[in-house]
């Protein structure tokens, strides 16, 4: 028998509602669909209007325009064919708007508002055409092709314009309380952009009224953004072209007078990106604001005009319940939010997760604010989830992220240094000048024996309370010296933790080489036991040697690391100061002759220098592993660490350690905000390492500066003043 024929796929009756009820993730989400359905017909406007019914038994949903409508044609072959392409086709509107649906399903979301939908649509030479749906057709149909579906069309004089009308039952009218309806409101505020170019001379004003639902106040608006937008404490904007060119404008509105920093830089020179096309997502504008969250910034924030809807200003709680529903960094196309990007709960920058590791520097997700406006699909690869719940996670999106990331990296860098500049951010803590304040008491005795001699007491009595307190100060400095050991042992133990994977990576080769002969020497053991042949002999001698050559090349490579992985304080002694240094080089040998650096050590032979040997090492490996991940950021560049030590006889004046990386910006190092902990320009930099250097330089009698240089990062080391090292 032949079987061969072809068939046709029939979409069940219920496919409708799949790509409206259940794609569409919520209430909000459909609202938001209609309402650009509106935009896409080139309407100054639209109408959402919610009133419920007299005995609460069921509402209405009534989102209507003054747009140019559709014609019998259009609705049969445009509107009730779900997925259509003609928005995609047709990328612009007769009035020349960039269409938002092109998924061609935006206007079945219609079903998870309401059990029905009446379409009432005019065009301008007055045709009418009016469609009724009710929704449980589709479920009780077998395919989609069952439903029938009357049209109706006239000739009218009525304006041009579209009308959707929804009914809702009791169970979907509980659904609606004031919680939703604030929500919803929240919603389309923050559905345009107000930074947005494409509304700048296309107004398009969304009307919301809601009338006599249960527990609801009525509400007759016009939506607008809050004007919390324009209130911000920080603000970073500016443009990424598509071939990595950028340019930014910082802002800060903490105090008055403080002008506006112009920040310029290209990704094109970075190895992050791809360099055929730049950023990877095409162009990006972004605009990103930031609000600090304790009270005296409420009350700031407050007093630069914040109001509601009225005029009237509003309290600290209002305050902090619109950074909490208006918080988020949207991204935008037309001039559109894409949801569910720049929802509070929605962290899709991980912004909360970066602050937990440096809280001092980073922002969370609820002190932002933004918007970042990208191109279209074609032009960016960033796409749209056809379930409008975001972006596809695909390479450009990954971009997106990045670049995004680092901008706002450039304004958290400017607004530590403001906080920190203004007493409003927690400095960098010397360990040592600390302890040495803590458990100090010259001064109090001073007081304490002036008020002695003050009040009569003789001189046996007051030397006596002298005593005394020098002797408690003798056992409060053993204490403090004791706690400085320890502090010493746990940064070394943290430096420790930055070349694990140095030992991770060379001790693969020979951990390797064990698995793989151990097996190969037990056999010919065994063979050997049984033939006493002198060639097997050989061959278990030759694994042998491999086996010691690999054992020298692990136990050369722990005892580098010995100097930091000790578990105590060895003694302050003289150090070979060109060996100790070349010791930390080697701890990195094979990176630096993976990325193709090499080192330069200019040090008088034989010069000693009385350090801990962990202290050495912990400042070194701080700078080196700086070095080697700025310097492998970096093209077209000779890779050259220079460490250069300079002395008088017995004497150091000075050790300059430089490398050819890109350097530091002159903002970073006229703050000094670089030595701070948590402060970090790498990606995923904790900001402990030049504060880590900086104290083990300072328990040494030295101290690590850093200049401004036209070729990379320039540090010194130099010997700290007496003056200086009297206030230790």
């Amino acid at each position: 028998m032949n079987t061969d024929t072809t068939y046709k796929i029939r979409p069940a009756g219920r496919h409708l509602l799949t790509i409206g009820r259940d794609l569409i993730q919520d209430n909000y989400a459909a609202v938001v669909e209609l309402v650009k359905n509106a935009y896409d017909a080139d309407s100054s406007d639209v109408r959402v209007e919610f009133t419920a019914f007299p005995n609460h038994s069921g509402y209405t949903i009534v989102i209507s325009d003054n747009g140019h409508g559709m014609s019998r044609n259009d609705v049969i072959n445009k509107w009730m064919v779900p997925s259509t392409i003609d928005k995609l086709v047709a990328s612009k509107s007769p009035a020349g708007r960039i269409m938002q649906g092109s998924k061609g399903v935006g206007r079945y979301a219609a079903s998870i508002l309401g059990n029905d939908l009446l379409l009432e649509t005019v065009t301008p030479k007055g045709e009418k055409t009016t469609v009724f749906l009710e929704w449980k057709n589709f479920e009780d149909a077998k395919y989609l092709d069952d439903v029938e579906i009357p049209i109706k069309t006239e000739r009218v004089f009525e304006p041009s314009g579209t009308r959707l009308t929804i009914h809702g039952d009791m169970r979907l009218l509980a659904e609606w309380d004031q919680k939703q309806f604030n929500k919803l409101r929240d919603e389309l505020k923050k559905l345009k952009s107000p930074v947005s170019e494409v509304f700048s001379d296309d107004e398009f004003l969304v009307r919301v009224t809601v009338n006599s639902f249960p527990g609801v106040e009525n509400i007759e608006e016009t939506v607008e953004s809050y004007p919390l937008f324009d209130l911000f404490d920080y603000k970073i904007s500016g443009s990424v072209k598509a071939n990595g060119k950028c340019t930014l404008i910082y802002s800060c509105q903490k105090i008055r007078n403080i002008p506006d920093e112009q920040i310029a830089f290209d990704l094109s020179e970075e190895t992050l990106f791809d360099t055929n096309s730049a950023t990877g997502c095409g162009q990006l504008d972004i605009d990103v604001r930031v609000y600090d969250r304790d009270k005296d910034a409420i009350e700031s924030l407050i007093n630069r005009g914040l109001k509601d809807e009225s005029g009237n200003y509003i309290g600290k709680n209002e305050a902090r319940r619109l950074l909490n529903a208006y918080n988020g960094i949207g991204v935008y196309r037309n001039g559109f939010r894409i949801r569910p990007l720049g929802d509070p709960a929605f962290d899709w920058l991980q912004l909360n997760a970066r602050r937990i590791q440096t809280p001092s520097l980073r922002i969370g997700s609820d002190q932002a604010i933004g918007y970042v406006q990208i191109e279209s699909e074609e032009q960016s690869g960033l796409i749209e989830k056809s379930a409008r719940d975001g972006l596809k996670e695909n390479a450009a999106f990954d971009r997106l992220k990045e670049i995004t990331t680092k901008v706002i990296g450039e304004l958290e860098f400017r607004r530590l240094e403001y906080r920190r500049r203004a007493g409003l951010s927690r400095s960098s803590v010397k360990v040592e000048q600390e302890l040495g304040k803590l458990f100090s008491s010259d001064e109090l005795k001073r007081d304490v024996r002036a008020e002695l001699v003050k009040s009569g007491s003789d001189n046996r009595t007051v030397n006596r309370i002298m005593h005394l307190m020098s002797e408690d100060d003798a056992v409060k400095n053993k204490i403090a010296d004791d706690i400085s050991k320890t502090v010493a042992i746990y940064q070394g133990q943290a430096t420790l933790g930055k070349i694990i994977r140095v030992v991770i990576h060379e001790g693969r080769r020979p951990l390797s080489y064990f698995r793989n002969c151990i097996p190969h020497l037990i056999h010919w053991k065994e063979s050997f036991q049984k033939t006493k042949d002198e060639r097997t002999l050989e061959r278990i001698a030759k694994i042998a040697e491999g086996i010691l050559e690999n054992m020298e090349f692990l136990v050369k490579l722990f005892r580098r690391l010995d100097p930091l992985a000790a578990g105590r304080r060895t003694a302050k002694q003289p150090l070979d100061l060109k060996k100790t240094i070349q010791g930390t080089l080697s701890v990195f040998e094979y990176e630096m002759k993976f990325k193709d650096v090499s080192a330069d050590i200019i040090v008088p032979d034989g010069f000693k220098f009385s350090a801990w040997s962990q202290d050495i090492y912990v400042i070194f490996t701080n700078l080196l592993d700086n070095s080697l991940y700025w310097i492998s950021q970096t093209e077209g560049v000779k890779r050259q660490i220079t460490i250069e030590v300079l002395t008088a006889g017995n004497s150091l004046i000075y050790i300059d350690y430089r490398d050819t990386g890109p350097g530091i910006e002159p903002h970073l190092i006229e703050s000094d905000v670089i030595f701070e902990p948590e402060f970090s320009t790498k990606p995923d930099g904790t900001g402990l390492g030049l504060a880590i250097a900086g104290e083990a330089a300072q328990r040494n009698g030295l101290e690590l500066k850093v200049f401004e240089s036209e070729n990379g990062a320039y540090f010194r080391l130099q010997p700290k003043s007496e003056s200086e090292k009297s206030t230790l």
